[in-house]
């Protein structure tokens, strides 16, 4: 089957590319490389049955080039990651909703299957114990730009679901929370990059905020293989999806257990949202998927501990150094 994926060379597109060609799946992907990076398909690069364009999802002509030669479009660029979105909220509106805008058009144009990945930001501030997908959102005010990330992919979602209702695309759309693992970096603001590479500098561990806000984290190779089975099970057409651990644990117990992992005995300094970010910042205090439709589907979730992820991550660092 081929598969065309746009972020192709970012964090969990060269993931999803690499475990695809590992079944015997033709890949191509697609990446500008604005938070993606091309050393992370470089073993990639002259295998059989795989290719790869630098360019982006708004160049319409190359776009359509990659969809009407595929059987199965992921569509996974989106300007990412809090520091990012905060600081260039232009970039995130226009790329998340131009960008979808132009890959629904051309599957549908073509009649190609279509796998939307979205976030577990578009629930916004709501304080429900674990989150559903037909919960009502919560979004903050536009002006706070911290909400342009989730106000586009929640945009992103209702334009595919309206493609799938009035031109009968087939659309599946996945809500990811907090995935992470090797390839992912701190740059823009992603934690457990950011705190290794803290832990192993022997430099304090920057909490933002008090610490006691919640996050579930999910290694990314559970997530690529819950993407792949989800884009050929029928029963999840038309479907919004959560994907995600529901481990929970808080970022100060996260830095505590990086810290002993590392064994540097780093200090915890931690440091306000508005002092990092903007003033009028605003921040999800606890983020816990219902997993109960994946379920249902799969007959699975996500299974492995926090402990196991920190444990795989830094393993896979260390033999990458090698």
């Amino acid at each position: 089957m081929q598969y065309f994926i746009t972020g192709g060379a970012g964090f969990i597109g060269s993931h999803l590319a690499e475990d695809l060609l590992a079944l015997g799946h033709s890949v191509s992907v697609l990446d500008d490389l604005s938070t993606g990076k091309l050393e992370n398909i470089s073993h990639l690069i002259g295998k059989q049955n795989f290719q790869h364009c630098i360019n982006t999802i708004i160049n319409k002509e190359i776009l359509e080039k990659f969809i009407k030669e595929s059987d199965i479009v992921v569509h996974l660029a989106a300007t990412v990651g809090v520091k990012l979105v905060v600081e260039h909220p232009i970039q995130t509106i226009y790329n998340n909703i131009i960008g979808t805008s132009n890959v629904l058009e051309l599957a549908c144009q073509y009649n190609k299957k279509l796998l939307l990945t979205s976030t577990s930001e578009v629930y916004g501030k709501s304080n429900k114990t674990s989150f559903c997908e037909d919960d009502d959102l919560l979004i903050g005010p536009p002006t706070k730009s911290r909400w342009s990330y989730a106000c586009s992919k929640a945009l992103d979602e209702f334009l595919a679901l309206s493609y799938a209702q009035e031109k009968q695309l087939s659309v599946i759309i996945c809500r990811l929370f907090n995935i992470v693992g090797p390839r992912q970096t701190g740059q823009f603001g992603m934690v457990i990059p950011r705190f290794i590479q803290q832990a192993k500098n022997n430099q304090p561990i920057s909490v933002y905020g008090d610490g006691t806000q919640t996050r579930c984290f999910t290694y990314v190779k559970e997530v690529t293989k819950i993407l792949i089975e989800l884009s050929q099970n029928p029963k999840a057409l038309g479907e919004i999806i959560n994907i995600g651990s529901t481990e929970e644990i808080s970022i100060k117990n996260l830095a505590e257990k990086i810290i002993a992992k590392i064994g540097n005995n780093n200090t915890i300094q931690y440091t306000p949202f508005q002092k990092v970010y903007t003033e009028n910042f605003e921040d999800m205090q606890r983020r816990v998927p219902n997993v109960q439709k994946l379920q249902d589907l799969l007959g699975y979730t996500p299974k492995m501990t926090m402990d196991q992820i920190l444990d795989k991550i830094c393993e896979e660092e260390a033999t990458s150094l090698k």
